[in-house]
């Protein structure tokens, strides 16, 4: 999560979303950074207007605007499934070498997931809670011209992004029957991204 107190702008930091590289090209920009635990720097909407917002409202005098980047679900899924396939997780629980794409979007899907399944959802790291704030300002991740173009006016500064924190390349296409049933299944998700700008 970046704070900008002056420019009244929070990004909150969608997993899988690009957003290691923002931290990196803005950290020095912004007036918080926070990148550590996950937990934190992965703060949801609900965590942020519970814990974070009445600190910004109350010491600083401000309640800033809130932004976040979404991802196509497909897409998203796909970045998972790729990242947890990386060497360094071989043997692991959460590792999805060895497991077909449509089998960990499967897994995904259960009531229960197996530890290599359980990577949370867009829809609900944005789903504010009750009479909460709303991300005013949600950008599709393939539009990285619209974010960087936001930024910059809001900001008022040139940025150049590196791509960081980047999954294995890997095929990860889904059967239409599978394809189907993660877009009945969680129509919520996409939904969301087709919100976005």
């Amino acid at each position: 999560m970046l704070v900008f107190l002056k420019e009244r702008l929070v990004f909150l930091s969608v997993p899988k979303t690009g957003t290691t590289a923002f931290h990196t090209a803005l950290r020095s920009r912004a007036d918080i950074v926070v990148s550590n635990p996950p937990e934190l720097k992965h703060s949801t909407i609900y965590r942020y207007d519970r814990f974070f917002r009445p600190i910004f409202t109350k010491l600083f005098d401000t309640d800033p605007e809130v932004m976040a980047v979404v991802r196509e679900p497909i897409d998203w899924l796909g970045s998972w499934y790729r990242y947890r396939a990386r060497p360094a997780l071989r043997g692991q629980p959460v590792s999805t070498q060895g497991i077909s794409f449509d089998d960990f979007v499967r897994a995904y899907l259960r009531g229960v997931r197996p530890e290599y399944a359980k990577v949370g959802s867009q829809s609900k790291f944005l789903t504010p809670r009750r009479n909460g704030v709303e991300v005013e300002h949600l950008f599709k991740y393939e539009h990285q011209d619209k974010i960087l173009e936001f930024l910059q006016n809001r900001l008022g500064d040139a940025l150049e992004l590196q791509r960081e924190n980047v999954s294995p390349v890997m095929p990860a296409t889904l059967s239409r029957e599978v394809e189907d049933l993660y877009r009945r299944k969680c129509a919520d998700e996409f939904r969301l991204h087709a919100s976005a700008t």
